[in-house]
């Protein structure tokens, strides 16, 4: 579906229950397949406690990449193109949903989940303070793993196929 349907679904989603807690989250995740690999972008709407709207973007690159930074940083690209997409008039769009109930406890966060952990055992741990600075510069406040559960959980799961 296009861009323009996945905001008209948030925002149908959020004015439903405009009172709620909101995380709008974007996340990539990747799998290396004998002979590509896939790249899943989640693009998940949160009203915690009381449901949630996502859906995908599937993107198969016909090569192995088989290097671990070429591959986060391109996880990151595509989630940094999804979150380009909420132009300051879309967020603001969504911020005005909310906006009237903030007294009463509404509250809206974009997050950026990325698939990288900082344990000492994680290979991914050298690549966290570039990628956490990447979200940081494009506005989003950056999760990891543990947190980052659109990129390590959602998206995940859909690598496979």
């Amino acid at each position: 579906m296009s861009f323009e349907k996945v905001f008209e679904h948030i925002v149908k989603f959020m004015r439903s229950e405009p009172n709620g807690h909101y995380r709008l989250m974007v996340g990539t995740d990747s799998q290396v397949h004998h002979s590509h690999t896939t790249f899943i972008t989640g693009i998940v709407i949160l009203n915690e406690g009381k449901g949630i709207w996502a859906c995908i973007r599937k993107v198969v690159i016909p090569r192995k990449m088989l290097h671990l930074h070429e591959r986060i940083s391109y996880e990151l690209s595509l989630s940094e193109e999804i979150v380009s997409l909420f132009t300051e008039k879309r967020k603001n769009q969504l911020i005005n949903i909310v906006l009237p109930y903030i007294y009463a406890g509404a509250t809206f966060t974009m997050e950026g989940h990325i698939d990288i952990g900082k344990g000492k055992k994680n290979k991914t741990s050298k690549f966290v303070k570039e990628m956490v600075a990447r979200m940081e510069a494009i506005g989003v406040e950056p999760k990891i793993k543990p947190d980052a559960f659109v990129a390590s959980s959602y998206a995940n799961r859909y690598t496979k196929r």
